[in-house]
């Protein structure tokens, strides 16, 4: 794989060549020369309006379905998709079937992803088959390769239980991922609760569901001194719990989906299944919120919560759909159009998130592999239907305009370009 890449600007703050406006020239997978001219006939060409160039960016929650629930996703097609988004790299939740809560479920990914552009990295259960019940091998899965632990999409109901895996990890430096969600308190609930819910008449999961999780996990981390991270909040008040934690002085940190930085509760007023998600959408104080806090930096990263559903659970009654929309192709023209500026969206993208889960950063330097992405911060285009690679088509995001495109990524000594 050879690539010449012509005149980007590099997003890189561990590169001497961070801010400059290069041609990268890569050769077999490794960044040959970064030079102010470079001409090199045998190389595909990559050119663009603005072009920028990053390390590789990662997400840290989707859900590639495979083994297990191929009709909804693969990890070829979730690969396609993440590529498209941008990302080098993905941590996959691990509700599958079966359950990734062993350390042959994690060899089975990692060698089965070794084709794919995107470097698969698998979140082992905490307990077996996500049940909340009994404790999985960690220790067995971590050298297997899981670079962190949690239940995925199950938030882990027992204190008992989060405890023990809490201290379980702590000797390793690993990290537990927890969904905050009190099912004692949200069951049945199908969005937010408030005025809203009231008014289209559903059931609402109050944000107390999230928040009460919250603090419950924020004391059993002061008591295990172990390493929590918090996906998927969407409420003012778990920002706030989240926030004094930190101050503590605790390894606590956190992250959002561009969903709930993007739409609210209202958007729901016309039933859109794609919509329902858990957590819920919650109100237009939250959404601020959310997007304040990721600006200030209490929010750590973004997880796109990417979840494949097939047609039947989504193109059905509100009540029966559910939980979750894909994502991944459009993280970065929804996070763009709220963060808008472009050195703190890479950061948040490529070094918060390997920093939280202890993983190896690239770096763009001569000799270096090359591990990056290819994008176009101000360019505008609209998401449609027949750009999607997922094999689901679960998208909230259809027909709307995003801000910023993705020319393609190199990683594993593949290029990928998008075909826009």
């Amino acid at each position: 794989m050879n690539a010449l890449i012509k005149k980007a600007t590099i997003i890189c703050p561990t590169s001497p060549f961070n801010l400059k406006v290069k041609d990268v020239l890569i050769i077999d997978g490794i960044i040959k020369a970064v030079e102010d001219n470079i001409s090199e006939e045998n190389s595909q060409i990559i050119t663009g309006n603005n072009l920028h160039l990053s390390i590789g960016w990662m997400d840290t929650f989707a859900d590639f379905a495979e083994p297990g629930n191929e009709h909804r996703e693969t990890l070829e097609s979730g690969a396609n998709a993440a590529a498209a988004g941008g990302f080098t790299d993905v941590m996959l939740v691990p509700n599958t079937l079966p359950t990734v809560s062993s350390k042959a479920q994690i060899e089975f990914l990692i060698v089965r992803s070794k084709l794919v552009p995107v470097t698969v990295h698998p979140i082992g259960a905490v307990t077996n088959n996500a049940e909340g019940t009994a404790l999985t091998e960690m220790y067995d899965m971590h050298n297997s390769g899981a670079v962190a632990f949690g239940d995925g999409r199950k938030s882990i109901q027992l204190a008992g239980i989060l405890l023990k895996a809490l201290q379980y990890v702590s000797a390793k430096n690993v990290v537990i991922i927890q969904v905050p969600d009190d099912k004692s308190i949200s069951e049945g609930g199908m969005m937010n609760e408030g005025i809203v819910s009231t008014k289209l008449g559903l059931p609402g999961n109050p944000a107390m569901a999230e928040e009460v999780m919250i603090a419950r996990d924020i004391a059993l981390l002061h008591y295990t001194d172990s390493h929590l991270h918090i996906t998927g909040v969407s409420t003012k008040k778990g920002i706030d719990l989240i926030k004094n934690a930190k101050k503590e002085g605790l390894q606590i940190t956190c992250s959002v989906t561009p969903y709930h930085l993007f739409f609210s509760e209202e958007d729901l007023v016309d039933y859109d299944t794609n919509l329902k998600v858990n957590p819920p959408l919650r109100t237009r104080e939250d959404v601020t919120a959310l997007q304040d806090a990721l600006h200030s930096g209490v929010i750590d990263c973004i997880a796109s919560h990417h979840t494949p559903q097939c047609a039947d659970d989504k193109i059905c009654e509100f009540e029966y759909a559910k939980n979750g929309m894909i994502t991944l192709q459009t993280v970065y023209g929804t996070v763009n159009t709220i963060v808008n500026n472009t050195e703190l969206l890479v950061k948040i993208f490529t070094e918060n998130n390997r920093k939280v889960f202890g993983l190896n950063m690239p770096v763009i330097e001569t000799a270096a592999v090359a591990c990056l992405t290819i994008f176009e911060p101000a360019t505008n285009y609209n998401f449609e239907e027949k750009d999607i690679l997922s094999k689901s088509k679960n998208s909230a995001f259809i027909g709307k305009q995003m801000k910023g495109k993705v020319i393609g990524i190199i990683n594993k000594n593949k290029l990928v370009l998008n075909k826009w």
